[in-house]
């Protein structure tokens, strides 16, 4: 009797600990923009977390950008947005790691998907905004990020070195160079040089 009494109150304490670290809805759409170019942040569609942790859409949007807000389960700050061509490769990612599967099990299902046709890559390349911090310099309660990077993804399904003229690794700052080149992640890197 003593035993479950005492699970059952650690259950308790641990699930309200659980959903007092999941930021309010306003913080999660306010910090999930902050990642958007500016002229695409009104419309954007938003995808968050529920006071369970459950991954839902906090806000529908009328463009073409997707943002995602913070995932409070990871180290540190990052919100992304990605233009909406890059959905069903993200969702698939989400999905074969909440199967449990690991980067390269996750890259190698994608990548045979993306040739079979069964997973649609964008045709025309599309652009992945990332937003980051460490995590001393975010504050959850009112959304406050100090201190922010801001990255540039471009992917380019199938692109190569030879068929963009960019080189596998940067050679200066901010010089964009092509990752994972030949396969259906194919992507530009652009890392501005930080402050």
């Amino acid at each position: 009797m003593k035993t479950s009494l005492l699970f059952s109150v650690l259950f308790i304490l641990a699930f309200s600990t659980f959903a007092q670290s999941i930021p309010s809805k306003e913080v999660q759409l306010k910090t999930a923009l902050m990642a958007a170019p500016e002229d695409k942040r009104e419309g954007a569609t938003v995808y968050g977390f529920d006071e369970k942790g459950g991954f839902i859409v906090l806000r529908k949007g009328s463009n073409e950008m997707i943002c995602l807000a913070d995932d409070p389960n990871s180290p540190g700050f990052n919100a992304s947005c990605y233009h909406n061509t890059l959905d069903p490769f993200m969702e698939r990612g989400r999905q074969l790691k909440k199967e449990g599967k690991t980067a390269k099990e996750i890259f190698d299902i994608r990548e045979e998907e993306a040739k079979s046709g069964k997973l649609i890559m964008p045709k025309d390349g599309a652009t992945l905004f990332v937003l980051s911090a460490d995590a001393a310099d975010y504050n959850p309660e009112t959304g406050e990020v100090k201190d922010p990077y801001l990255r540039y993804v471009v992917y380019i399904p199938w692109a190569t070195e030879a068929s963009t003229g960019l080189p596998l690794k940067p050679s200066g700052p901010a010089m964009p160079w092509i990752m994972d080149p030949g396969t259906h992640r194919a992507h530009i890197m652009i890392n501005p040089p930080r402050d």
